[in-house]
């Protein structure tokens, strides 16, 4: 792989915030104030937000500013899709306050097409657009599909691509990726040494078709970077059953959050995690901002 360009930017947890062009954030705190918890949705905008979460007749380009008012990180999703014009990452830096972070997936063409081999120009192409962020870059998601044995024989396999991939990056690339795995049998010791080695997390997800952390047949430590990175994705498929406009919870979550609650307090006073990102998708209750809500109170009145 070709050497990247400068990403343009401290590591994520080495920022310096100086620019005095961007917004600042009001004199109130936003509602989920904690400075290791970096709370937030899949996408800051879906069907059947405007009159929920945004005021109805909010123009779209005052989504963001809006979202950023309540929330402090977005995992954009539509980096998933393909790199987006740099006109549209420096739109996102404007319209957000100095303490914003952005997450943004990986694009597809490095995960699915090409399976992280053979992907140099669009990495540079990728990680030259979404530097654009500067401070306000956060983790960058390498969401990996579930692979059959025609692409990877195991997990071993796996790693014998993964490996080099990972050795080709910078450092502080490296160490700002989360990587989601959907092959179950992979998440092994191996795995989980190579990700420790280099630094970058593993994804935590709550979704149908993987246990979750705490649900494991095998003890794992599951802790591989300095920062956690949580996916609450749900049951897509069951739920747009119900519904496909994302404007209230229709699925009650309260248990599974207690749980989740419970496993990061754990986690953060056994290894002292310096970050927890979590991001709620609207397939997981209905309402991606209520999940963070119901969450929220949860961490409050959960003892650690």
């Amino acid at each position: 792989m070709r050497k990247q360009p400068p990403i343009g930017q401290a590591s994520l947890f080495e920022m310096e915030r100086n620019d005095s062009t961007i917004l600042t954030r009001p004199a109130t705190e936003p509602p989920y104030s904690d400075p290791q918890l970096f709370l937030g949705t899949s996408a800051f905008t879906a069907n059947g937000w405007v009159g929920s979460f945004y005021p109805a007749g909010m123009k779209p380009e005052d989504f963001l500013g809006h979202y950023a008012k309540t929330f402090r990180t977005v995992e954009i999703d539509s980096t998933y899709y393909g790199t987006p014009a740099p006109s549209t990452v420096e739109s996102w830096y404007r319209k957000t306050p100095p303490d914003f972070l952005f997450a943004a997936k990986i694009p597809q063409v490095i995960t699915h097409e090409k399976m992280l081999k053979d992907c140099e120009a669009e990495w540079e192409e990728f990680l030259k657009t979404i530097s654009l962020l500067k401070e306000k870059l956060g983790p960058l998601l390498l969401q990996l599909p579930r692979f059959s044995q025609f692409e990877f024989k195991n997990g071993s396999d796996f790693l014998a691509r993964f490996r080099p991939f990972l050795e080709r990056l910078p450092e502080r690339v490296a160490r700002n990726l989360a990587i989601e795995i959907r092959n179950a049998p992979w998440l092994d010791q191996n795995l989980m040494d190579c990700l420790r080695e280099h630094k970058v997390s593993l994804a935590l997800t709550d979704t149908s078709f993987l246990p979750r952390p705490w649900e494991q047949k095998k003890p794992i430590d599951f802790v591989t970077a300095d920062f956690a990175y949580v996916r609450w994705l749900g049951n897509r498929k069951q739920i747009e059953t119900k519904t496909t406009t994302w404007d209230r919870a229709i699925v009650d979550r309260t248990d599974d959050l207690r749980q989740w609650v419970e496993f990061l307090r754990r986690i953060v006073a056994e290894r002292k995690l310096r970050r927890l990102f979590l991001f709620a998708n609207n397939h997981y209750q209905g309402h991606g901002p209520e999940t963070i809500k119901l969450f929220w109170q949860l961490w409050k009145t959960v003892s650690a």
